[in-house]
């Protein structure tokens, strides 16, 4: 769904934010960092971005009055798109925002990163964007490093684990008449996680039938490209089918059901008890509302058939399409090459 080969990382500023009901404070810095060092800057690239890989769920800004300018986040976003030079002060006051909404006792403290990014690519699309982004887990890690003949092992106390990004969102420069396009992460605890999305954002999901098939159609990949692995012992070849057969629901079906999808795309009880508990993790922690029926949007399918590759890759040599009758096609090993083959039966060459 989010791409970020293509993205830059145009600006960023960091701050610091306190719990207000633990009378902790929060500090604002003076300009935005300046990052030289383009591992520093591709670091920050992965641990910001790369969470966001898997996030299927968009969302939109919202207010509970309907006007959509009530919604702070809405209104700086919305001044830092039409004007890049205000962008660090702006920062400062989304850290006050944070601030005074951090209220609940469980609230850790915290960095912000407040960064804008040119390039993301989202359903498609080459967007612009701002990343919100929130550092709360500290990790001690240990150094080895060779000396005068031996090994020197050193640590580093308050670190920060650059695969584990405890809260962010990413607010993208479309649909702004909506409520702009948004996608959030929030891995602490439930007990406190409401004040991130619901009382610091105020989003709501964009759950019409377009995001509901498009986001079922990203677990399933998902589970056939990754996760069927954990369980099974499965074939390149089986999975492109599976995934095959995957599309080929969406695209004959008019409306998605979970029993009827997994009887007639995945077929084994195992497997689909495997993906049916896939399913269910996905929904509860998403709320994504994938437990019940919903009509199948043809607009959505024909985006997701862009990324769900039927290319089985040998080596640097060939590339086989798969397509269709997943029999016709057979694996074997030749003894005397020591090399695996496939055997493709035709009846005739187009």
């Amino acid at each position: 769904m989010l791409t970020y080969f293509d993205a830059t990382l145009a600006k960023l500023s960091v701050h610091r934010v306190g719990n207000k009901t633990l009378n902790e404070f929060y500090s604002l810095s003076d300009n935005t960092l300046q990052i030289e060092d383009e591992t520093l800057r591709r670091l920050l690239m992965q641990y910001f971005l790369s969470p966001f890989e898997k996030s299927y769920e968009v969302f939109r800004f919202t207010h509970s009055s309907d006007n959509l300018n009530l919604n702070e986040l809405f209104h700086f976003s919305s001044k830092i798109f039409d004007d890049q030079a205000s962008f660090h002060e702006l920062s400062g006051q989304i850290t006050k925002h944070l601030y005074n909404i951090s209220n609940h006792p469980k609230i850790k403290a915290g960095e912000l990163y407040v960064a804008t990014f040119k390039d993301i690519q989202l359903e498609g699309d080459l967007v612009d964007a701002i990343g919100i982004f929130k550092s709360e887990t500290k990790e001690s890690y240990l150094k080895v490093k060779p000396e005068n003949g031996d090994f020197a092992l050193s640590y580093e106390e308050d670190a920060i684990n650059i695969t584990k990004l405890d809260k962010g969102c990413l607010i993208f420069n479309t649909e702004k008449d909506q409520g702009f396009k948004v996608i959030v992460i929030d891995q602490t605890n439930r007990t406190d996680a409401a004040y991130w999305k619901d009382e610091f954002l105020q989003l709501k999901i964009r759950n019409d039938n377009f995001n509901k098939t498009n986001t079922t159609l990203g677990v399933c990949k998902e589970f056939i490209t990754n996760k069927i692995d954990d369980d099974f012992e499965i074939s390149k070849a089986d999975k492109i089918d599976l995934l095959n057969r995957s599309m080929k629901y969406f695209k004959e079906k008019d409306s998605y059901v979970i029993d009827e999808f997994a009887e007639e795309v995945i077929g084994n009880p195992k497997a689909i008890e495997s993906f049916k508990k896939y399913n269910k993790e996905y929904n509860d922690e998403f709320d994504a509302g994938l437990d019940h029926p919903f009509d199948i949007s043809n607009a959505a399918v024909k985006k997701q058939a862009k990324i769900f590759k039927s290319i089985l890759k040998l080596d640097k040599n060939f590339h086989i399409y798969i397509h269709g009758n997943k029999e016709l096609i057979e694996k074997g090993f030749d003894q005397d090459k020591s090399m695996n083959y496939y055997k493709v039966y035709f009846k005739e060459e187009q």
